[in-house]
C-alpha cells in the first residue's frame, strides 16, 4: 500500500495542533509514518491521518543507515519494541532495529565491500525528545537541525503526547 501524507487534501497546519489522547484514538489501530525528506512523523489511525509532528534525525545525509557510527536514520518497517521514561530525552520508544531486513541489507553491504567486514550494524534506535541537559531544545526540531546518533527526535511535549497513545508493537515505517 502506498502511504501519502495527504497534505493536498487536509489543512496540514490543523493537524499539528490537534490533541491526541487515549480517549480519542484507538492504540490498536495506530501506525506511524516517518518521512525523512520532509522532517515529519505522521500518526495514522487505521487509514486516517490524525496528527503530524515535526521531527529531526541524526545526519543531514538522508540516506539509509549503513552501520553503527554513521549517524544516519534507518529506513524500513519497524515496530515499537519497548517504551520508557528517560531522564535525558523525556520519553524513549525503542524500535526493533536491527530487524531481519536490516541485517540482510547490512550483510549485502559488507559482501559488496561498501562497509568493512569488521563494521557493526548498531542498535538502540528510537523515537525520543530533545536533550535539554545538553542545550538541545525544541528550536532544533523547528529549525530541522539534526543532532542525534540516528534516532528520531521530537519536541518533548510532542513525544510525551505520542508516548501516551503508542503501545509496544506499534508499526513504524521510515522512508526518505
Amino acid at each position: 500500500m502506498l502511504l501519502l501524507p495527504l497534505g493536498g487534501f487536509i489543512k496540514e497546519p490543523d493537524l499539528y495542533h490537534v490533541n491526541i489522547n487515549s480517549g480519542n484514538i484507538d492504540p490498536d489501530k495506530i501506525f506511524l509514518l516517518i518521512d525523512k525528506s520532509d522532517y515529519r512523523l505522521y500518526l495514522y489511525e487505521d487509514v486516517t491521518l490524525r496528527k503530524i509532528y515535526k521531527v529531526v534525525f541524526g545526519n543531514k545525509d538522508q540516506s539509509n543507515k549503513m552501520m553503527e557510527g554513521d549517524r544516519r536514520t534507518p529506513e524500513g518497517t519497524f515496530h515499537i519494541l519497548s517504551k520508557r521514561f528517560d531522564k535525558s530525552w523525556s520519553r524513549f520508544m525503542l524500535l526493533d532495529y536491527p530487524n531481519e531486513s536490516s541485517w540482510d541489507r547490512f550483510h549485502q553491504l559488507q559482501a559488496a565491500g561498501k562497509i568493512s567486514p569488521n563494521a557493526s550494524i548498531g542498535g538502540g534506535i528510537g523515537i525520543h525528545g530533545v536533550e535539554y541537559s545538553s542545550g538541545i531544545r525544541d528550536n532544533y526540531v523547528e529549525g530541522q537541525i539534526n543532532w542525534t546518533l540516528g534516532c528520531i527526535s521530537m519536541k518533548n511535549a510532542d513525544v510525551n503526547e505520542l508516548y501516551e497513545v503508542i503501545k509496544v508493537g506499534t508499526p513504524v515505517v521510515i522512508r526518505r
